[in-house]
């Protein structure tokens, strides 16, 4: 695409539909479907419903040609597709435009044909039509569109359907989408079609299979496969992946048209279908929302492990030795599990900060952590682990099983977040004289506090990336650490007997 855009900037030039079902509507949904960013130059205002239009309301052309021009002064277009034009002034300010501008990728729609059959053009205008094909990439008549650009009477079978495309293409130096939505029979082919053999890598003509939908939602089906097509063809680069994303996205979108109960004719596709269904509709929290919210939602359990016997033993200088060497055996015989559901972590990781972010953990809890440990209990044989911490780590060796990165960097989490946060109360303890004081100091290593920080980002911003169901597994993986680290707390006593008074 030009101008360094990822998302492509498509220009629909075609006329109204105040039912939303066709027309400029249409177009604005397709576009945004395929990833697009829609503009829209109004050629005509139509009165119409899903039953049939009823009058057309066509704009002075040197309004058109100012609409037209203030798009493109101001913005690049990297697709332009273009629907109904009705009549010659129309259709040559339209293509006054595009001789000046060039835009990269052109689609034209010939509206041409009514519902009914109907011709909507004079024979004026037609010529005027067919004259500006050569300034289009792609066309994409229906079959009796087809037939009129070609000459002859409407085909009633594929090949026909076909050999009318080559004659058109080769006519007016243009690709041809030929579609089979209107030929009889279950199948609904389409196909691109290159007259000149040129355009298609080297092929002549790339066929899309498709099954026939029993449905009466198709109106504004051929609008819409246009502007997805000239979508994707900004995106893709060419028209090959570009057609067959397209057509699937209009298969899943007229499945699901009926759901929208519009209308008494015949009702339109559902644009978004697909999007609703796979993303939701509900705003996806930022990565500030989510540290706020699970922080806030794990504050009881905050609460009661600052108030726990344990902890306000440990910070001031009551707590037993021998309850505080159970509490460094079982964080010892943790941290060697714990190790391993990091370097999980890091193996699951989709990108390579990450992956080294929580390889570090694996060996600061490894090496430093067990180093320290070895250092306060010497050479005590090693206990059983207890139930608490049993518990714990069978909820973080679990949820690494389950091989979700996102969950598994939730589970984790509490064990930085949490041991962080009670350290700087904890630190402040730490003065002379304190039986504990080189164990409090630990807690306001500023290397953890800046690992913290960092998992707390690369968490948050997991969550905010997730989808809904997730996102809310995130939470409760996260939630249901933070019990166990309170269980862990409070497993000392339990073991030892509680603090004296």
């Amino acid at each position: 695409m030009s101008g360094g855009s990822s998302v492509p900037r498509v220009l629909a030039i075609a006329g109204t539909d105040p039912t939303g079902g066709a027309g400029i509507q249409a177009d604005l949904k397709s576009i945004a479907a395929s990833g697009g960013y829609g503009m829209a130059v109004v050629t005509a205002l139509v009165a119409q419903n899903t039953r049939g239009v009823r009058s057309v309301h066509v704009p002075p052309t040197d309004f058109l040609a100012e609409q037209l021009d203030a798009v493109s002064e101001d913005v690049t277009v990297d697709a332009v597709k273009i629907g109904m034009l009705a009549g010659r002034e129309v259709i040559e300010t339209v293509g006054a435009w595009l001789r000046r501008t060039r835009p990269p990728v052109v689609v034209i729609d010939p509206v041409m044909i009514a519902t009914s059959g109907d011709r909507l053009l004079d024979a004026d205008a037609e010529q005027a039509l067919r004259e500006l094909l050569p300034l289009a990439h792609l066309i994409t008549p229906n079959v009796a569109e087809l037939a009129v650009l070609a000459g002859r009477a409407p085909a009633a079978r594929w090949p026909d359907v076909l050999e009318q495309a080559r004659e058109v293409s080769a006519t007016h130096d243009v690709v041809v989408l030929a579609k089979g939505g209107h030929v009889e029979g279950d199948a609904v082919p389409d196909a691109l079609v290159d007259g000149g053999g040129t355009r298609l890598g080297g092929r002549e003509v790339v066929e899309f299979p498709g099954a026939r939908i029993a449905t009466t939602n198709t109106h504004g089906t051929g609008c819409s496969l246009s502007s997805a097509v000239a979508t994707h063809r900004a995106r893709l680069g060419s028209w090959e992946p570009a057609t067959a994303e397209a057509k699937r996205w209009l298969t899943e979108s007229i499945r699901h048209g009926a759901s929208l109960e519009v209308g008494g004719g015949n009702g339109p596709i559902s644009h978004f279908a697909g999007m609703w269904s796979r993303g939701g509709t509900a705003t996806r929290p930022t990565a500030e929302e989510v540290r706020d919210q699970w922080w806030d939602g794990v504050r009881d359990v905050r609460a009661a492990i600052a108030e726990s016997a344990f902890v306000r033993g440990l910070a001031d200088g009551s707590l037993s030795k021998e309850a505080f060497g159970v509490y460094l055996a079982q964080d010892a015989l943790y941290l060697r599990d714990y190790a391993r559901v990091l370097s999980e972590a890091s193996r699951l990781a989709p990108t390579l900060d990450e992956q080294s972010f929580w390889a570090a953990g694996a060996h600061g809890a490894l090496v430093t952590e067990l180093q320290l440990h070895a250092d306060w209990l010497g050479d005590m044989e090693p206990p059983p682990p207890g139930p608490a911490t049993t518990a714990y780590l069978d909820h973080l060796l679990a949820t690494a099983a389950r091989g979700d990165h996102r969950v598994l960097a939730a589970a984790v989490l509490p064990c930085y977040w949490i041991y962080a946060d009670l350290g700087r109360d904890l630190q402040a303890r730490a003065v002379d004289g304190h039986p504990y004081q080189e164990w409090l100091r630990t807690y306001g290593d500023p290397a953890f506090a800046e690992a913290t920080a960092r998992a707390i980002d690369i968490t948050t911003e997991l969550a905010t990336s997730a989808d809904d169901v997730t996102r809310e597994a995130m939470w409760h993986a996260f939630r249901v650490s933070a019990e166990h680290e309170l269980a862990f707390f409070e497993a000392p006593l339990r073991m030892t007997g509680p603090v004296p008074s």
